[in-house]
């Protein structure tokens, strides 16, 4: 199977790129960044490539290309996907309202799988949040923490907005309408029903997610800890195999992994 991966030159893009050259049956036909990285022509360590800024040849030259970019740049690349008839793999997060739709058009043209996290655990994580939601009543209060190494860029995290949109979607809620993501000074009580969010940014977290659901004289806590980012990449390179053959559709990582 081709590949190709956009966001060369970011955290996420290396390591997904080593992924790529270390799976059996694929093949890195092509790498991208954006035109004014100062990553553009440098050699691609472990192939014979060089990072590109030109999207097409690398669409048309992939069966699927993995994405880990930013939004503006991912709506973008949904729509050169659908153009050139390639599967997309993205994991990029924070896509407005308008970003979103157009990676939903081209979903109806090709096969894109769209996740905050491509690891397994993570994905049990959010299962398990929804169902113990589903169990557990207003008393029990949910709160999200989620930490992260010192370079990351936006917060709450795209995995624990997807925890939060997990629980809100066990209790019937919308999570905007019940999300807190900020508390500074004199807050006054915890309105009942809220989904709290607290994110922490140190050293080389790789990512660790806790859902802690707290009751009257009692406490559950769902954690997942990532060790090192190699699993998510690993993870986006399997679900780009998974596309092969699909239909066209926007697809989740419950609908890879049949939770």
């Amino acid at each position: 199977m081709r590949i190709g991966v956009t966001g060369a030159a970011g955290q996420m893009g290396r390591a997904v790129i080593q992924a790529v050259l270390a799976t059996p049956g694929v093949e890195l036909v092509g790498v991208l960044e954006r035109a004014d990285s100062d990553a553009v022509g440098s050699a691609v360590a472990g192939s014979a490539l060089a990072i590109g800024d030109r999207a097409e040849p690398v669409f048309e030259a992939s069966d699927a290309v993995i994405d880990f970019s930013a939004p503006a740049a991912t709506a973008g690349y949904a729509e050169q996907a659908a153009a050139a008839g390639v599967a997309l793999v993205t994991g990029t997060t924070g896509l407005a309202f308008e970003e979103q739709a157009a990676v939903q058009k081209a979903a109806e043209t090709v096969c894109i799988v769209q996740s905050a996290n491509f690891s397994l655990g993570v994905n049990l994580l959010l299962a398990l949040t929804h169902k113990a939601a589903q169990a557990l009543d207003e008393n029990f209060d949910i709160e999200i923490l989620e930490l992260h190494h010192n370079h990351k860029a936006d917060a709450p995290s795209g995995t624990a907005l997807a925890l939060g949109r997990a629980a809100a979607e066990g209790r019937n809620v919308v999570l905007d309408d019940v999300a807190d993501r900020a508390r500074d000074g004199i807050t006054g009580a915890r309105r009942p029903g809220d989904i709290g969010f607290a994110s922490l940014r140190g050293g080389t977290a790789a990512g660790d997610h806790t859902v802690l659901f707290a009751g009257p004289k009692e406490r559950i806590e769902l954690t997942h800890r990532a060790e090192d980012r190699a699993i998510f990449a690993t993870g986006a390179v399997a679900v780009a195999q998974w596309t092969k053959g699909r239909p066209a559709g926007l697809y989740a990582m419950s609908d890879v992994l049949g939770i």
